[in-house]
């Protein structure tokens, strides 16, 4: 049995705030975004993620995109791309590089074949996943509550399977995406989470990268300081 899906992208201002979507049918589809970020990596995204929701299914995977761009680099581009180092000819990274390594891993010993369809030509699945990825760009560009979605729900069933990917400090592309991801629980500790203006989540962010820990225990140890010296 082949998985069909449909994979989009989508940026308010490229680069702007952006999402990503995937679609299978109504009752299967992930979507998500970041607050800035460019059309480009909402397609590399929705693909990866795609993948990476249906990795335990053991199945073939045929994915419709409008992305010329993003089939390129899959299936054209990328073995050229890894033998000079993910570098181009001007000796400068690949765009998007963190993401097409990732996709690269995530390809390994799966049957996928991409078919690409025009954009906005009335493709129902294509333009399903396009909704989808509007609606969370838009839902970031307004702060309200993105659209995710059930993830993917193997054929015959009613459970969902969400991508588990680690987040990669390379692969965060704002500030706020590193303070809301998840760092691995502690023993004995609670979640508890606060809206902070935007230039003191930059700043959190970059020291925490410096000292090489993820930015929610970056916080932790600054709170508990604070507690401790009052």
């Amino acid at each position: 049995m082949t998985i069909i899906a449909a994979a989009d992208g989508s940026a308010l201002g490229n680069p702007g705030p952006a999402g990503w979507a995937w679609y299978v049918d109504d009752d299967c589809w992930h979507a998500g975004g970041w607050k800035e970020s460019t059309n480009n990596r909402g397609e590399l995204m929705a693909v990866l993620d795609l993948l990476n929701s249906t990795a335990q299914a053991d199945e073939d995977l045929k994915v419709f995109c409008d992305s010329k761009y993003v089939i390129n680099a899959l299936t054209k581009w990328m073995p050229g791309w890894k033998r000079k180092g993910w570098k181009k000819a001007d000796g400068k990274d690949v765009l998007n590089k963190d993401l097409l390594e990732q996709l690269d891993s995530a390809l390994k010993g799966r049957d996928v074949e991409f078919e690409w369809v025009k954009g906005h030509s009335n493709h129902a699945m294509n333009e399903a996943a396009d909704d989808r990825a509007r609606a969370a760009a838009t839902a970031y560009q307004r702060n309200t509550r993105v659209p995710t979605g059930p993830g993917y729900v193997p054929a015959g069933t009613s459970q969902s399977i969400m991508a588990d990917s680690p987040v990669e400090a390379s692969a965060v592309d704002s500030a706020s995406e590193a303070l809301t991801a998840v760092a691995p629980a502690a023993a004995s500790t609670t979640l508890v989470s606060c809206r902070v203006p935007t230039h003191i989540a930059d700043e959190l962010v970059s020291r925490a990268q410096t000292q090489g820990i993820h930015p929610q225990e970056f916080l932790a140890e600054i709170i508990g300081r604070s507690l401790e010296n009052e």
